[in-house]
């Protein structure tokens, strides 16, 4: 059997916890830049408050049912969530993290464990220890249990939190309950083809032919149909190196200058660079891109991004912010404001497999120098070793208005109780 567990409105749900005058009004919780809602309690669903909704737009809806606006806190949330997996774990050593607030258990081996009654244990404690509420999904399948999770986010009181697959009866039942654009792995280009054939819900879905399916959908989708009949084809996934790297941001305000431009791209750049060192590898190709203003109207025929392919192997900040400014210089056009960039970096090889050329290669002196850098960046703070290029007064200029502290991960910002 397989277990999904859901944090429930993660977000709203971790600044709740050193919020508790909270509990039981509406909150949300908005993107970098403090630009759209990203996170809402049930009772900010409640309020007319959609998913993805421009916060000034909303400003005086936000007033009239006095919603709890808050900036998103990434460092608080991540902290959270890896208090929560570690908790889960006591429960079942065979995890897989999905997300910051969703994980996958894999219970081998518990045939004769009364799982109703284990998973709802789990729930409490998980909940006591952190304060986070949670949902728990089980089915003999991966995919089932994602139908599972969707039934007790549907009927939390009925569920208790709980809902188990564990009769057939129960997984055609949820089966037509679920509609087809609901269904995970069902993106939208499939969910619209689908549903032009007729196909409404995930039962719907396992009665189509094989054949039609790895047609249109290949293996991916044959495991699917598969994982939804109850035969299971989806395990747990190992943790894997990433294959990309990217560091986007919408910037604080138009940018139409080109030095300012460079200076985020280098920052960028430095970022990626950095998450490429702790997964120990070097990248052999790169891209940039930056994106205009959508009301100008450059943007509608401008081409924005440029790869790069790399003349060798590296992982050195100075070398992939030449390569990354050097992209810069073919994509910028002066007279426009730019809103948004970004530096991706790719083709990734383990820093053990590095091969010379006859050519051109990486400037060996910089592997030691990048150790010193993350050494002391480690020990002082991010980015208190930066380029000449980087802006020397910040890190990131980011709109964050309504931002929490950050109560788990920095000492001068810890709860305080007045006794």
């Amino acid at each position: 059997m397989f277990a999904l567990v859901d944090c429930n409105n993660f977000y709203a749900s971790c600044e709740r916890v050193f919020r508790p005058e909270l509990n039981g009004k509406p909150v949300v919780v908005l993107s970098n830049n403090d630009g759209c809602v990203i996170a809402r309690s049930n009772e900010a669903k409640d309020a007319g408050v959609p998913m993805a909704a421009p916060a000034f737009k909303y400003e005086n809806l936000f007033r009239e049912k006095g919603v709890t606006v808050f900036s998103a806190n990434f460092e608080l949330y991540g902290d959270m969530s890896m208090r929560i997996m570690n908790l889960l774990g006591e429960f079942c050593p065979d995890i897989e993290i999905y997300s910051i607030d969703e994980a996958f258990l894999k219970m081998e081996g518990y045939r004769y464990l009364d799982l109703d009654t284990h998973f709802r244990e789990m729930r409490d404690y998980v909940s006591r220890s952190s304060g986070i509420p949670i949902s728990v999904g089980v089915a003999p399948t991966k995919a089932l249990s994602k139908v599972a999770a969707e039934i007790v986010k549907k009927y939390p009181q009925k569920t208790g939190g709980i809902y188990i697959i564990d009769t057939d009866e129960k997984r055609i039942k949820a089966l037509k309950w679920m509609k087809i654009e609901r269904v995970w792995g069902i993106g939208r280009r499939h969910s619209k083809r689908l549903k032009q054939m007729g196909v409404e819900t995930a039962y719907d879905f396992t009665q189509l032919n094989d054949s039609w399916v790895y047609r249109y959908m290949t293996t991916v989708g044959i495991r699917l149909k598969k994982d939804l009949l109850g035969i299971p084809t989806l395990d747990l996934d190992d943790i894997k190196p990433k294959k990309h790297i990217a560091t986007t941001r919408t910037f604080e305000k138009g940018l139409a200058n080109k030095a300012e431009i460079a200076e985020r791209i280098s920052t960028f750049a430095v970022f990626c660079a950095e998450k490429l060192r702790k997964q120990k590898c070097i990248c052999s190709s790169l891209m940039v891109f930056i994106q205009p203003k959508r009301d100008d109207d450059f943007y509608s025929y401008s081409s924005n991004s440029t790869f790069v392919k790399l003349p060798f192997l590296t992982n050195s900040n100075m070398e992939i912010v030449s390569f990354a400014t050097a992209a810069l210089d073919k994509l910028f056009e002066p007279g426009i404001v730019y809103r948004r960039g970004g530096v991706v970096i790719m083709d990734f090889a383990p820093e053990s497999q590095e091969q010379l050329s006859f050519f051109e290669n990486s400037n060996p002196r910089h592997k030691t120098l990048m150790s010193a850098v993350d050494k002391l960046n480690q020990v002082y703070g991010q980015q208190k070793v930066r380029l000449a290029i980087q802006d020397q007064k910040r890190v990131w200029k980011m709109k964050q208005e309504k931002l929490s502290p950050r109560y788990t991960t920095k000492i001068n910002e810890i709860l305080e109780i007045k006794a």
